[in-house]
Formats: structure tokens, C-alpha cells, sequence
């Protein structure tokens, strides 16, 4: 068996470190630990600065363990280092990285061990974190003489594994240290629980608390303070020195700590926090931690909040003399003790409380009891608040509403003491944040201090004026702007009970019943008021008045504007009314009820001029507005405050129908005007349009009847006369004889003839149309027709030089000028007229003959009239079946003749008409009759006309234009078989 080998240096490295790890695992002793890891990083690494510390995390600092240096000058190696912000050690403590220096000498973040550096000849340097987890246990700082830092990987390995080693140990040593020095709470919080279940009185539990937590603890005072509502102060009620103390004591201990002093304590207990003071650490703000030290005269303070069913009862309080840390145990231990005080702390008042829920039971009955019953609301609401006062030991009890016209809350009820004045002001519109925070509340909201709490801010400069000091506040009902609200004031700083709160909160809520009973009625009323306004209105409206007499037109348009402001009670109410056509406006005042506000009727108002009239115009309902943006040439004529609100609304009947005028009604801008109010007066407001639309059209046609009639009445008058005379004068001539000569006589004849024939159809007229059109049936050839026609025109063709065609009567035509003598030849011959009229398939026009020839001799006057001079005239003809023309189709049945024909005739030429007569002319266009027209004089009355005799002689009769800008006028006529 051979001599065992030597083992390599590689080798020796790795079993040199597992003897260090095994012996770091192994071993307890903390100082031991460093000497191990010290003697192995001297035997394996070439550093001649080797030092290892522990830190401190609670104060920041490290303790040096010991180490090697060039010199063995160690005494520096084991001293307190405290870390500030910027060097080296702390970063490497905070940071927890390994950190590096080229040459310590030179670092200015350490001048400790740059001083250490100059003196050993140090350069290069390393300094690492000791820790494990998340927790950095110390540091160790390796210096060398060369220049660099460098260090190789299988070396850095090495040493990271005997560091992570050594921080487990140490981890673990400081964790079992922990356990050990740590108290336990549960022994002593089960012995107080015993000791209190044995006593019966609570001043001797009290007692046996602080007692328990004075030994625990080991403060220099421990005591409870005891929490007075009514007046919002502390008072000590027991302590380790003072035991049971009175409430009424004049010592200092006893003395009261007004909320107003403890502040921000205050709100961290009555959140259930608990409060902790200790050396350099505190959990309130820094500014308030030092105030309250002050006042109690102690440096270090730990106090738990004594709390039963969401009431701050008072808190158990260990104070120290001296800067002290607060460990865990402590505030377990204290925050257990104040938990036993809250459990057996309403013991003493029990039967008190349990009284006090029965007479609050029967209070919220009594007052659903009132709602329900037949007794009268106001008398239900002053036993409610007789007794809600004496429960909460209060001042006012006010009930608010949101009134939206005024836009604010008004005081619907409130009941105070007799030496005090019931509050007159209104209060504002609620802020969102204060909406919101009534929105989501399920209890009355408190506010102890309304000179310091902020919410609610619009209303505490009423209520802080008024010497209100704290309050607390319930909606009555479910909304998003709460329209009734609850509040309950004090004139002192205090605070309410759970209890209470909920109580208030009960009452609310059934209060909350009266007043939607309120507003069912204020709504019922409201309806009525708006009912007894829109019968009233109808009345108006209904009532025939004398078209003649506008005295009475406008005594009625003003009756109905004070109906309509009525609705809404606005002070002013005027109609700015015009005609269709007009420029300017005439002010109709319904209502002035108010200086403030007012008209200046004699002002003109231009049309298009006048912003308001505009806007209304442009606007498809009402439009409401302030003051301030009514322009300057507004205001001159209407007179209303700067906190204004303007409605206009046009009279709109029907999108084709013109505009006739515009309701303007006026108000303060502080007032809300309702949905409903508004949608009533919307409506009527467009009867109010369509009554004037009526009664503008019933006086149009009244006076165009009238017209028509002495007008009828003048020329039936003087065709009577002419017809006289005519007839005597054919008499005379009949007399006188037939002259010698025979070429005279057969004219002389002719003429008798034509003037007989004259004076037998004025007969008939007179006869038979004297006050209504009289439909004939005749016939008559086409041809005829129109040759009749074109002779009547033959002095306008000839004046105006224009040229005409006729075509489509059976044989080529040709066109014809003025010059020629006879227009008779722009017309078939008698050849022509046999092929059309006599011949046994040939067609005459069967009708009204005299009325359909002035038809005709129209439509030639204004074609003639449309036409430049040298223009041209075409007459165009055309068989259609009777199916092309529903009304011709419809009169040949009447007469019995279901296989008639129909002619379409028409008549073109190049002239200039009007877009919009062509477009009123056509039957399907809406036509508001009280709107300017081109129908209402010549030449377009006179079309209009034809195009109504045609439909009633079983025509038709359209007017449009072609695409090369020809004029065409077409006229659809009858044709039966001539010879049938």
C-alpha cells in the first residue's frame, strides 16, 4: 500500500472550505463565528485589511466585531459606527451589493477609513453585505496594498459562500434571541380576564387593567381617560398613581383634554388605531407628536382606543419620562387591555341603554304611528321634534327641501327653544363632494367641530353665524340630489353615540314618508294649477271674437300669456307678433308683476335684426338663457335684473308654415324652472300658435270672401246693364229693318246673328252662374278650339312679332309667321278639320267649350307675354288612353263613357318664369296660405285658377320646365267620338 498523495492546491481550497462551513454551521457563539471567518478569509485571501461588523437596524448603526490589520493595531477594529447619508457603509447596508474602491486613500465617502488607509498603506478595497433574505445582518471589508479591487470568479465564490453561510447563522442566532427576550402577552391578558370577571364594579375593573398593563408594560404611568361627548373632552378616570380617581377632581391628572388640543389623536382613535410615540418614531405627524408630548408631560406615549359598538368610550394610555422604544408585545398587551375595558364598559349603563333603545323604538313609532294616522303633519312633526331635541340633548331640529325652481334648500319646518329665532336664509345647493358623501351614507353624518371640519362648506358660514357649533346631518330620502334633508344642531362642540345616530337615522327615514305625502300633494296642486291654466287657455282660445276687431285679438293673446306665466309664475310675459311677410315686430305685453322687469313697447324690432327672435327661430322647442348673454341691443328694449333667465319660444305650427311670432317670458336666474312646468307651457304655447294661425287664416279669407263677393256683386251688376242694353239695342236695330243692298244685308245679317248669340250666353250667365260656376256639356272639334283661340290672340302675336306652330292635328304643318294674313293658316284646312272632328273616326273635345277656350286663351296670353319678341310659340297635340289621367278617366265615367280618349296638349315656349311660381303651381308642394305668395296676383293667380277649373272640368293642367329651359304648359282634355 502506497504513501497517500498530496493533495493539490485546488483541492486544498475546497476542503478548506468545507471545514469553515462545517464549523460555521456547528457553532453559536456569535464571537466565535467571526473569529472563524476572520481566521479563514487571513489563510485563503491576500488582504492585509480584513474587518467584519453587525448591524444595528433599530438605531443605524455598526458594531465592529474584530478583524487583522498591517500593523495589528486592532483597537479601531471593534468600535461604534454610526452611518449617515452618503457613505459608503450605508450605502452597502442599504443597497445590500457588494462595493468596490480603486484606492481608499483617496475615497472621500469614508474619511474614518481613509485616515486608517494612509496609515496601513491600503489601496485597493472590497466591502460586502452580510445578510440573508431581505435583511442585511453586517458588512466585511477586505484591504490590500495594491491598486484595484478585482477579485477572481472562483475566489468571489468562495467568499460568497462563507458569507451567506455565516448571515444564515447570525440570522438565526437573532431570531432565537428574539424569542427568547420577547414577552408573552397571553398569560397575562388571561389572568386579567379572570381578575375582571371577578370584580363587579367598573372603577375596580379599571383599576385591575391598569394595574396588569402597568406590570407588563413597565411605563412611567399608566392611565385611562374617559371620553365626555357633550362638551368633546378627555378626563382621567384611573391611573396607577391617582386610583379612581373623581370625575369632579381639581387635580391636574384629572384635569380635561379638550378634543381641540388632542386633534389628530383624536381622529387616530376614533378609527380604531392605535398610537404609538417612541424614540424618534411616532405614527402621528411629526408637528402634532411633539404637541401632544407637551401636554402630557411624558417623551414616549402608547395608547389604545376604547371602543363599544362604533364609540369611542375613552383609551388606555402608558407613558414614559424617558425616549423609549415601543416593542410588539407592548402594544399587544395595551391594545388587549383597552379591548377587556370596552367589553365590560356598558356593563354600568346597561339597564340605562337597554331603557334608552325602548323609548327610541317607541319614539320612531310614534312618529310612523302620526304619518299613517288622520292627525295633522305639522302636529306630527312638533311631537317628533319635541322628542327628538330632549333624546339628543339638541338645539334645532330643521327639516330642509330642495326646491329646484330656486335652486336651494328652504326651510320646510324647523323647531327651536323659545329663546331662539327660527333661521330665515336658504341655504345653497349642495356641493358634489357633499352629495356624494350623503349619497353613499347608511347613518346620520357627524360633524363634532364646524369651525374646523370642511365638509359642507357652503353651509357653514349660515350655520356658524347663526351659532351653530356641531350637527349631524340624514337624508330623508333616495336621489341624486337629496330633496329632503334632516339636521340636528348643537351650539356647543360634541359628539353623538352610535345609538343616537341610528336613531336620528330611523326618524329620518320615516320622516322621509311625510314629506313624499308633501310632494304628492304640492304635485297634485301643481297639476290642478296647470290643468284649471291649460282649460282656461282653451276657453280663450275658443272663443269667437270679431275678426275686425284687433282691440280683441290682442285682450285674448294677453289673457292666454298670463296663463302661461301663470305655470311658471315668471314676472314678465310678452309676444313679439308679426304677419308672414313683414320686418318688424310688434311687442304684445301679456304680464309685468315687477318693477325690475319691463318692456319698452313703443321700440321697433327688426325681424331679422333681433338676436332673441333669431335664436327662437332656430331653435326647434324653447330655449332658455341668462341675461348676461343678451347683446347690448337687446337690453335696450327689454328691461330685466343681471341675474336673469330669459325663455323664448317661436309660435311653430307645422315645418312648411311660417312663423308668426315669439313668447318671451323672464324670471330670476336663482329659479329652476321644472321639466313638467316647462313641457306645459311648451304646449301651450303651440296652441297658442295654431289659435293664431286659425284666426290669421279666418280673417284672410274673410276678407278675400268679402272682396270676391262686392266684387262678383259689381261686374254681375254690370254685365246685367250691358246685357240691357245689348238686348235694346238689337231691338232698335231690329226696327230700323233689313237695308236695300244685299251685300250689306247678308253682313248686316251675320251681325245680327253674332250679337243674338252674345246677348242669349250673357243670358245664361246671368242666369245660371250668378254666384257659382255652372258646368255644360258640349263638343266641339280641336281645330275649331284652337283656331278660336289664336284668333283672340292675333293682335298680341302681330304686336310682339312671335312665331307659332301648331302640330300633330293629322297633317304636316308649317310654321307660320306673324306677317302672313290670316292665322288660320298655322291651322288645318277644312280637310284637316273633317280627318280630325267630321270624319266617322275623328275626335272633338267634349266639355265646358267656353270656359276650356278661356283656359287656352290664358296659357297663349301669358305665353305670349313670357316670350321675347321674335320668339316662337309651339302648340303640340297627342292621344293618350283615359288610364293616363286619373280625373279624366274618373269624369268620363261619370258621363258614362268608359272608352273615351284623352288629348294632351301643350304648349312650349322659350321664356322666363320664376323657380318658385313654377314650384307653388305644382298640386303636391304645401302651401300655407298665410305665407307670401306668388299665387296671390297675376300672372300666377291667373294659372292658378285654370289649374282649378281644370280639375273641375276633369282635366289636368301642369306647368314645368324642360331641360333646354323651355316652358311647358300642359293641358289634358276629354275627346270623345264626334260622332257619338
Amino acid at each position: 500500500m502506497g504513501q497517500p498523495q498530496k493533495p493539490i492546491a485546488a483541492e486544498q481550497q475546497i476542503l478548506s472550505l468545507g471545514r469553515v462551513l462545517q464549523s460555521l454551521r456547528e457553532e453559536d457563539d456569535v464571537d466565535v463565528l467571526i473569529e472563524t471567518t476572520i481566521s479563514y478569509l487571513k489563510e485563503q485571501f491576500d488582504y492585509k485589511l480584513i474587518w467584519i461588523a453587525l448591524y444595528d437596524r433599530l438605531n443605524h448603526i455598526l458594531f465592529g466585531k474584530g478583524g487583522i490589520t498591517p500593523d495589528s493595531d486592532t483597537s479601531f477594529l471593534r468600535q461604534r459606527v454610526v452611518l449617515s447619508p452618503g457613505d459608503l457603509l450605508e450605502q452597502v447596508v442599504i443597497e445590500q451589493h457588494p462595493l468596490g474602491i480603486a484606492d481608499l486613500q483617496t475615497e472621500i465617502r469614508a474619511p474614518e477609513w481613509r485616515k486608517i488607509a494612509e496609515k496601513s498603506h491600503i489601496q485597493g478595497t472590497i466591502i460586502l453585505p452580510i445578510r440573508y433574505k431581505d435583511r442585511c445582518l453586517g458588512v466585511l471589508l477586505l484591504g490590500s496594498e495594491r491598486w484595484g479591487y478585482l477579485l477572481t470568479g472562483e475566489a468571489k465564490a468562495r467568499l460568497m459562500m462563507v458569507l451567506g453561510e455565516l448571515g444564515a447563522v447570525l440570522y438565526q442566532n437573532e431570531m432565537d434571541l428574539q424569542q427568547k427576550q420577547t414577552k408573552r402577552t397571553d398569560e397575562p391578558l388571561l389572568e386579567l380576564l379572570e381578575n375582571l370577571r371577578s370584580l363587579s364594579n367598573l372603577n375596580q375593573r379599571l383599576e385591575a387593567a391598569v394595574q396588569a398593563t402597568h406590570k407588563f408594560v413597565s411605563p412611567s404611568r399608566t392611565n385611562v381617560y374617559w371620553f365626555e361627548r357633550e362638551g368633546r373632552y378627555f378626563w382621567c378616570r384611573m391611573s396607577n398613581q391617582l386610583v379612581k380617581i373623581d370625575h369632579n377632581s381639581s387635580s391636574q391628572q384629572a384635569a380635561g383634554m379638550t378634543v381641540q388640543e388632542l386633534s389628530d389623536f383624536y381622529y387616530a382613535l376614533t378609527v380604531n388605531q392605535i398610537v404609538s410615540i417612541g424614540d424618534a418614531r411616532s405614527s402621528l405627524k411629526s408637528h402634532f407628536t411633539a404637541k401632544l408630548l407637551q401636554r402630557l408631560k411624558v417623551r414616549s406615549l402608547l395608547a389604545s382606543p376604547i371602543i363599544w359598538q362604533k364609540n369611542l368610550l375613552g383609551f388606555l394610555a402608558v407613558e414614559s419620562n424617558q425616549p423609549r422604544i415601543w416593542t410588539e408585545a407592548d402594544k399587544n398587551f395595551v391594545q388587549g387591555a383597552a379591548g377587556l375595558i370596552s367589553l365590560v364598559a356598558p356593563s354600568e349603563s346597561m339597564e340605562n341603554t337597554i331603557k334608552q333603545i325602548q323609548e327610541d323604538a317607541q319614539l320612531t313609532g310614534q312618529v310612523a304611528q302620526g304619518i299613517y294616522s288622520e292627525h295633522d303633519l305639522q302636529e306630527t312633526l312638533d311631537n317628533c321634534a319635541k322628542r327628538v331635541l330632549a333624546r339628543l340633548a339638541a338645539t334645532r331640529f330643521l327639516l330642509l327641501q330642495y326646491d329646484p325652481e330656486q335652486n336651494n334648500y328652504q326651510f320646510i319646518y324647523q323647531s327651536q327653544p323659545y329663546n331662539r329665532r327660527p333661521l330665515t336664509f336658504a341655504l345653497n345647493t349642495l356641493k358634489e363632494l357633499d352629495e356624494q358623501l350623503l349619497q353613499r351614507s347608511t347613518q346620520a353624518v357627524e360633524i363634532e367641530n364646524l369651525d374646523e371640519d370642511l365638509r359642507f362648506f357652503n353651509w357653514r358660514p349660515f350655520l356658524l353665524e347663526n351659532g351653530v357649533r356641531s350637527l349631524l346631518i340624514c337624508k330623508c330620502t333616495h336621489s341624486d340630489i337629496p330633496p329632503a334633508i334632516l339636521v340636528i344642531t348643537h351650539e356647543n362642540h360634541r359628539s353623538w353615540t352610535t345609538l343616537e345616530k341610528d336613531l336620528l337615522w330611523a326618524v329620518s327615514q320615516q320622516i322621509g314618508v311625510i314629506i313624499r305625502q308633501w310632494e304628492l300633494h304640492n304635485r297634485t296642486t301643481q297639476q290642478q294649477k296647470t290643468s284649471q291654466a291649460f282649460e282656461q287657455c282653451l276657453r280663450i282660445l275658443t272663443q269667437s271674437q270679431n275678426s275686425k276687431i284687433e282691440a280683441g285679438k290682442k285682450h285674448l293673446e294677453r289673457t292666454a300669456l298670463e296663463q302661461i306665466a301663470s305655470i311658471l309664475g315668471c314676472p314678465l310675459a310678452v309676444l313679439l307678433s308679426w304677419s308672414p311677410g313683414e320686418s318688424w315686430a310688434e311687442i304684445i305685453p301679456g304680464v309685468v308683476n315687477n318693477s325690475l322687469f319691463g318692456i319698452f313697447s313703443d321700440a321697433s324690432i327688426s325681424i331679422q335684426a333681433e338676436a332673441l327672435i333669431q335664436w327662437a327661430l332656430a331653435t326647434e322647442s324653447y330655449l332658455t338663457l341668462n341675461v348676461d348673454n343678451l347683446p347690448s341691443k337687446t337690453r335696450k328694449w327689454l328691461n330685466t335684473p343681471d341675474k336673469g333667465q330669459i325663455l323664448v319660444m317661436a309660435l311653430r305650427t307645422n315645418a312648411d308654415y311660417e312663423i308668426t311670432g315669439v313668447v318671451l317670458l323672464a324670471d330670476y336666474q336663482e329659479r329652476q324652472w321644472s321639466e313638467q312646468n316647462l313641457s306645459a307651457i311648451a304646449t301651450l304655447i303651440s296652441q297658442l300658435a295654431w289659435w293664431r294661425r286659425e284666426k290669421q287664416i279666418t280673417r284672410l279669407l274673410e276678407s278675400t270672401t268679402e272682396d270676391l263677393r262686392q266684387l262678383n256683386w259689381y261686374k254681375h251688376r254690370r254685365l246685367e246693364e250691358i246685357q240691357r242694353i245689348t238686348a235694346l239695342s238689337l231691338k232698335q236695330i231690329h226696327d230700323l229693318g233689313i237695308p236695300a243692298n244685299e251685300l250689306t244685308q247678308m253682313r248686316y245679317e251675320l251681325l245680327l246673328r253674332q250679337l243674338d248669340h252674345t246677348a242669349a250666353s250673357m243670358s245664361g250667365m246671368l242666369k245660371l252662374e250668378q254666384w257659382q260656376l255652372h258646368i255644360s256639356w258640349e263638343t266641339m272639334p280641336i281645330a275649331s278650339l284652337l283656331k278660336r283661340s289664336l284668333e283672340r290672340i292675333e293682335n298680341l302675336l302681330k304686336h310682339q312679332k312671335l312665331w307659332i306652330g301648331v302640330h300633330g292635328l293629322g297633317q304636316q304643318i308649317e310654321e307660320q309667321s306673324p306677317n302672313n294674313s290670316s292665322l288660320a293658316r298655322g291651322i288645318p284646312t277644312s280637310n284637316a278639320q273633317s280627318a280630325m272632328a267630321m270624319s266617322p273616326t275623328g275626335y272633338a273635345y267634349a266639355g265646358d267649350i267656353v270656359k276650356i277656350e278661356l283656359v287656352i286663351h290664358e296659357l297663349l296670353i301669358n305665353a305670349c307675354n313670357s316670350s321675347k319678341n321674335g320668339g316662337r310659340i309651339d302648340i303640340w297635340c297627342r292621344r293618350l288612353d283615359a288610364s293616363k289621367s286619373s280625373n279624366a278617366k274618373h269624369f268620363s265615367a261619370s258621363r258614362g263613357a268608359e272608352h273615351q280618349k284623352s288629348l294632351e296638349l301643350s304648349i312650349t315656349y322659350n321664356g322666363a318664369i320664376e323657380p318658385q311660381l313654377l314650384t307653388e303651381l305644382h298640386n303636391n308642394t304645401p302651401k300655407d296660405v298665410l305665407a307670401p305668395s306668388k299665387l296671390d296676383q297675376p300672372p300666377g293667380l291667373h294659372l292658378l285658377i285654370c289649374q282649378n277649373l281644370m280639375q273641375e272640368l276633369g282635366g289636368e293642367l301642369n306647368f314645368y320646365q324642360l331641360p333646354d329651359n323651355r316652358v311647358v304648359s300642359r293641358l289634358l282634355l276629354t275627346l270623345v267620338d264626334h260622332n257619338s
